[in-house]
């Protein structure tokens, strides 16, 4: 097959790859797949299977006059690539250019599938803190995202909640989970990643890898910290990944300065992909305090996955779409008090695990796309 992947940010700039990269870079082995490229991240160029095909006309760094700007060349780029290269498919998971690439797959009568990988009115609006920017980005984002899913041939989405959600808003659509690299993600040991970071091996280290945005509580973790500190004095909580397009990491690193546990919080940034696992390996506890509530209804995060491919327990919101994956290393909280009990409980009995997630790799994914899209074809 020849397919058209038009992915929800910068392919191959982007500091944190999607599961965009790991489902086509799989695909892009036995087909030829082809990606178009907004330039919005200015990260390191990320190695790929995929032929890049430039859309982006004004490379400016905000997301939302970046697309907002690009809008127009997008309609020409998807109408001049639909017209001349002879696609048998199209994965849209765009708001705007979404929408340019299904006007010409519908002109051209290319089938597209819709890739719904999260709930973008309240994803796009969790960008700004003004309630009625929030309120206007929200409404907008979804008027389109319902037309390009009423427009589209197939939908799939990432989780059975929001299959739900979608079958409500009177839309069918398919799962296909995010997943994991079994071969990458593993129980390992941390030994040499807490030397480099300066941990010793008596201490108690929280961790967190992700981005580092306003849609996960890591603020909450930090205002926990002396409390657990008064319990275990060797406390460190490590926050690996770095914030995107706003000034969050710069609020938590404040935080920490007025609580007086500046010394105790360890911001890496964005580590490459490929060195989480031994990260995640110095972890005692890893954690998704994913924020706020009505995201966990729908949410069934790549972290997840990864924690528990390295044998972590996970103290976490309640998540019901990872509930029903569920395993003995899930540790759910729903208040401050709660988040610290669990936590203070896994100080006093520490404890690694051994998870089979073959079925949730992201080979298993890929195949799961590829048997959609020979279906359309």
């Amino acid at each position: 097959m020849k397919i058209l992947l038009v992915s929800t940010q910068d392919y191959i700039h982007h500091p944190i790859p999607s599961r965009h990269h790991y489902i086509f870079e799989e695909l892009a082995e036995r087909h030829e797949v082809h990606v178009a490229h907004f330039h919005v991240s200015r990260g390191e160029t990320r190695p790929t299977r995929l032929i890049v095909e430039e859309a982006t006309q004004f490379p400016l760094q905000s997301p939302l006059f970046h697309y907002t700007l690009n809008t127009p060349y997008h309609y020409l780029v998807f109408n001049n690539l639909l017209r001349d290269k002879g696609f048998d498919a199209v994965v849209a998971a765009h708001v705007l250019a979404g929408s340019a690439v299904i006007r010409a797959a519908k002109r051209y009568e290319v089938p597209l599938v819709f890739d719904l990988k999260d709930w973008f009115p309240d994803s796009a609006a969790a960008y700004f803190k003004n309630r009625l920017m929030q309120g206007l980005v929200r409404r907008t984002v979804w008027e389109i995202t319902k037309r390009n899913l009423a427009d589209s041939d197939r939908i799939t989405t990432v989780s059975p909640s929001l299959v739900e959600k979608l079958g409500r808003l009177g839309f069918t659509a398919g799962l296909i989970t995010n997943g994991v690299d079994t071969g990458l993600f593993r129980p390992m040991s941390g030994d040499t990643a807490r030397a480099e970071l300066g941990i010793g091996a008596d201490e108690f280290v929280i961790g967190f890898s992700g981005s580092v945005e306003r849609w996960y509580a890591i603020d909450n973790m930090i205002r926990a910290l002396p409390e657990l500190i008064r319990c275990h004095p060797r406390t460190r909580l490590l926050v690996i990944g770095g914030s995107l397009f706003t000034d969050y990491r710069h609020e938590l690193e404040n935080l920490a300065r007025d609580l007086g546990v500046t010394d105790r919080v360890i911001f890496t940034g964005t580590k490459p992909y490929h060195e989480l696992p031994r990260y995640i390996a110095c972890m005692d506890v890893c954690t998704i305090p994913l924020s706020p509530p009505q995201w966990g209804d729908i949410a069934l995060p790549n972290k997840f996955f990864e924690y528990s491919a390295c044998g972590k327990p996970i103290v976490m919101r309640p998540i019901p779409d990872v509930a029903r994956i569920g395993g003995p290393n899930l540790f759910v909280y729903k208040t401050q008090e709660e988040y610290i009990a669990q936590i203070r409980s896994l100080m006093k009995n520490p404890r690694t695990f051994s998870i089979n997630l073959e079925k949730y790799s992201w080979k298993e994914k890929a195949c799961q796309f590829e048997d959609l899209l020979q279906s359309l074809v």
